[in-house]
C-alpha cells in the first residue's frame, strides 16, 4: 500500500491542500493517518476517493451531497458525467487508480478502448500526456513503487511505439530533429510522444533514445547536422548535474539549436547558454520545433 502526502493529493486532484484540510474537518470521506511527527498521509483508497470527489465537485455536485454518497453511488455519478472534458478526466483518474492497484489488465484495456474510439494521437494528447503530467511528481518524490512505474510505463511505451510504426503520412516538413535523453535519464515517454507528433507531421526524426553520452550525441550531430536537438528531462540519476550538462552543451554543441523541457527544466532558475531554449510543456515544444520559418 502506498502512502501519499497531502501535496500528492493536491497535485493529482487539483484541489488545494488548504481545501482538503477543510473538507477533512467538515466531512467524513477522508480519514488520513498521521506519522509520529503528526504529518498527514493517505492510503490508496483515500487517493481514489479524492479523485472522484474532485471530479464530481468540479462538474456541479455539492460537497455536502457527495459526502452522503457511498462508494457505489459515487462511482455511478462519476460514470454519468457527460461533458467531454469530464469524461477525459475520469479516464485519466481511472488510469491512476489502476496503476495504484497494479491492475494492469484494466489499465491496458482502458487505454485500448480510448485508442479504438479516438485514435492514437487523441489518446496521446488527451489522455496519456495528462496522465504522465499528473503522476510525474510521484516519480520524483518516490511516492509510488518503482514496480508500479515500470509496469504501466511499459504498457504506454508499447502503445506509443505501435502508434509511431503505424504512421503513414503524405506530409513533409523541411525540418530535421535529433531526439535523445542524456546519461542517467531513462524516462523515455515524453521523448516518444514527441517522436510520434513530429513524425506524423512529416518531420525527419533521428531517435537516439535514452542514456546517451554527450560524446555520442556530438558525433551524430556532426554527421547529420539537424535543425534542432531535443531532450526531455523528467527524473535523472542522482549524479546528474544540470549545470554541468548545460556547460557541456555550451562547450561542445555551441553550433546546435538545443530545445529542452521537463520537470528539471521547469525548476531551473539560472542563466542558460544562448543556443539552448527551455520550454515549459510538450505543446510549447511542438510549436517551437514546427514553427514556419
Amino acid at each position: 500500500m502506498n502512502a501519499f502526502t497531502i501535496k500528492d493529493l493536491e497535485n493529482l486532484s487539483g484541489i488545494k491542500a488548504h481545501t482538503i484540510r477543510i473538507w477533512e474537518q467538515r466531512y467524513s470521506f477522508l480519514n488520513p493517518q498521521r506519522t509520529d511527527t503528526n504529518i498527514r498521509y493517505y492510503n490508496n483508497d483515500e487517493l481514489k476517493t479524492i479523485l472522484n470527489v474532485a471530479l464530481l465537485n468540479k462538474y456541479g455536485f455539492k460537497i455536502s451531497h457527495i459526502d452522503r454518497m457511498d462508494t457505489v453511488e459515487m462511482r455511478e455519478k462519476v460514470l454519468s458525467l457527460t461533458q467531454a472534458q469530464a469524461q477525459q478526466e475520469r479516464i485519466i483518474n481511472e488510469l491512476i487508480q489502476h496503476m495504484i492497484d497494479l491492475d494492469l489488465e484494466k489499465f491496458e484495456q482502458t487505454l485500448d478502448n480510448y485508442i479504438l474510439a479516438r485514435g492514437v494521437e487523441k489518446a496521446i494528447t488527451q489522455i496519456i500526456f495528462s496522465f504522465l503530467e499528473k503522476i510525474g511528481i510521484l516519480w520524483v518524490t518516490n511516492h509510488i513503487n518503482p514496480a508500479q512505474e515500470h509496469l504501466v510505463i511499459n504498457i504506454i511505451r508499447q502503445k506509443l511505439i505501435v502508434g509511431i510504426e503505424g504512421i503513414n503520412t503524405h506530409l513533409q516538413m523541411d525540418r530535421s530533429i535529433i531526439l535523445f535523453l542524456p546519461e542517467g535519464e531513462h524516462h523515455e515517454l515524453g521523448l516518444l510522444f514527441m517522436y510520434y507528433m513530429l513524425k506524423s507531421r512529416g518531420v525527419k526524426v533521428w531517435y537516439l533514445g535514452a542514456n546517451v553520452p554527450l560524446k555520442d550525441l556530438v558525433y551524430v550531430i556532426d554527421i547529420k547536422r539537424p535543425d534542432f536537438v531535443y531532450t526531455h528531462l523528467t527524473a535523472v540519476a542522482h549524479n546528474f548535474h544540470l549545470d554541468k550538462f548545460l556547460g557541456g552543451i555550451a562547450e561542445r554543441l555551441s553550433h546546435a539549436n538545443v530545445v529542452m523541457s521537463g520537470q528539471l527544466v521547469q525548476q531551473y532558475k539560472k542563466k542558460v547558454p544562448g543556443n539552448v531554449h527551455f520550454k515549459k510543456s510538450l505543446p510549447e515544444v511542438m510549436e517551437h520545433l514546427t514553427a514556419v520559418r
